[in-house]
């Protein structure tokens, strides 16, 4: 969830299922998802198949807004071999701006063509390498039926870490 500076915004995929406190849900740590998409929809379409908090980065009280915790972004790669074609959209920069937006991220997907080449995943991976977050994972266009099933479970198994480091941290601190 957004900290309480931002103004009270329901997320893309909330009730959806899989959302906070799902029945089977292990972990209580529910990293949320970030995401640009452009007009095409693709890139919105798959987080909102993620069944889970996604706030759309095309929003601008989105973009001014700081994660109150752990997150993900999702991001396309337009990039097609135009040097002058920046691969990073533009809200994904302004978004990251922040010092404490940027300390918060914990990993980054992505969404390409492969008609790009060199260029496919090219905002993911430069995003990655500066941040010095993991790719968590990479699909391309929209995405299949199984790449969202593997998106889901690679975030679920990054909410049970995160968890985990949380208690420890706590456990150590109470020491």
């Amino acid at each position: 969830m957004p900290d309480a500076a931002r103004p009270d915004r329901s997320p893309v995929a909330e009730g959806s299922p899989g959302g906070p406190g799902a029945p089977g849900l292990v972990s209580p740590v529910r990293t949320v998802v970030y995401f640009y998409s452009s007009t095409s929809g693709m890139v919105r379409s798959f987080a909102l198949r993620l069944g889970r908090e996604a706030f759309d980065l095309g929003d601008r009280e989105v973009r001014r807004s700081v994660p109150d915790g752990p997150w993900v972004l999702l991001t396309p790669s337009y990039k097609t071999g135009n040097v002058d074609n920046d691969t990073i959209p533009e809200p994904v920069r302004r978004f990251l701006a922040s010092p404490v937006t940027r300390r918060r991220l914990v990993g980054v997907m992505g969404s390409g063509n492969r008609n790009f080449g060199e260029h496919y995943q090219a905002a993911c991976r430069q995003i990655a390498r500066t941040s010095g977050r993991p790719v968590l994972f990479e699909f391309e266009l929209q995405g299949t039926t199984w790449d969202v099933e593997e998106a889901r479970s690679i975030l679920e198994d990054l909410d049970r870490a995160l968890d985990v480091e949380h208690t420890r941290r706590e456990a150590g601190a109470q020491a």
